[in-house]
């Protein structure tokens, strides 16, 4: 069974996917993968300098991320390019190593995983849940961006509302860590119990 794990910005994702992988669960996420596909010696690296020209590299050869995303920023053709070339690649890394895990249950954790449609990937959607003036000030101390900025980068992104009505599980990150802790547990518990039921 594979949970796809997900949730707007400064929800506590990357928080609840470490709580899963100490009970034992094999995470995949999809931010780590969209970084290994384009590492040095990847394919996709020497598409994308050959498209945008030995500049988009650092001196080292990895991608000089900073100045991609000032492209893609300023072009969205450029933009469109870049994710149907990397896209396709990212979805078969993150579907090659959900393959190879051996825990129980697998996580694959994606923020955009409801608009790219990775929920076709998953057997449940679980959304973790934060009130919004709580994403807000999390955005503002994590990313050092001033409330404007964090709220626009909010606003910017699929609604809870429907986030919510996705999900088959939701985790109500607005407390403390252990009261996290718990919740995380409880659930590990109730998808250990769904496994079994289907093994059976």
């Amino acid at each position: 069974m594979i949970v796809g794990l997900t949730g707007g910005i400064a929800s506590g994702k990357s928080q609840v996917s470490q709580l899963f992988e100490e009970f034992g669960i094999e995470i995949v996420d999809a931010d780590i993968v969209a970084r290994q596909v384009v590492e040095p010696n990847q394919p996709a690296l020497a598409k994308i300098s050959e498209h945008f020209g030995k500049t988009i590299l650092l001196a080292d050869g990895s991608l000089n991320r900073s100045k991609l995303r000032e492209i893609i920023f300023a072009q969205q053709q450029q933009k469109e390019w870049l994710n149907a070339l990397v896209h396709p690649l990212i979805r078969q890394e993150m579907l090659r190593q959900l393959e190879q895990a051996k825990s129980a249950y697998k996580v694959l954790v994606a923020p955009l995983l409801l608009e790219n449609k990775l929920n076709q990937l998953v057997d449940r959607v679980l959304v973790i849940d934060t009130p919004i003036d709580i994403q807000i000030s999390r955005t503002m101390a994590r990313d050092g961006v001033d409330k404007q900025q964090a709220q626009q980068i909010v606003d910017a992104q699929m609604s809870r509302e429907l986030k919510l009505q996705a999900a088959d599980d939701v985790i109500e990150n607005n407390s403390d860590l252990n009261s996290l802790k718990r919740k995380v547990a409880d659930l590990h518990q109730f998808y250990l119990d769904i496994t079994k039921s289907h093994d059976s």
